[in-house]
């Protein structure tokens, strides 16, 4: 399942998600530090959803978030959404 999520408080504009059941697929940041976003994506292809929000969830860089808090609050979204 393929999802956009609307980032907040950081460079990265929007997080492209690819997920299959729990496994990530593919994750894709618009906008933020190329370098850094794209290592974290490749970094986290064939991870469960669960294990990579356990690993972002709080890590700051401004604004009291980052683009990996980013992604750990649009991974437990889609959970939430799954859940319902």
């Amino acid at each position: 399942m393929k999802t956009t999520y609307t980032t907040f408080g950081t460079c990265a504009r929007f997080i492209d998600i690819e997920l299959d059941n729990d496994l990530i697929r593919e994750v894709r940041f618009i906008g933020g530090c190329a370098g850094n976003t794209r290592g974290l994506a490749s970094l986290l292809q064939g991870m469960e959803a669960a294990e990579a929000i356990q690993r972002l969830q709080g890590i700051k860089c401004r604004n009291g978030t980052s683009c990996p808090d980013q992604l750990a609050r649009a991974l437990q979204e889609r959970q939430l959404q799954q859940a319902s």
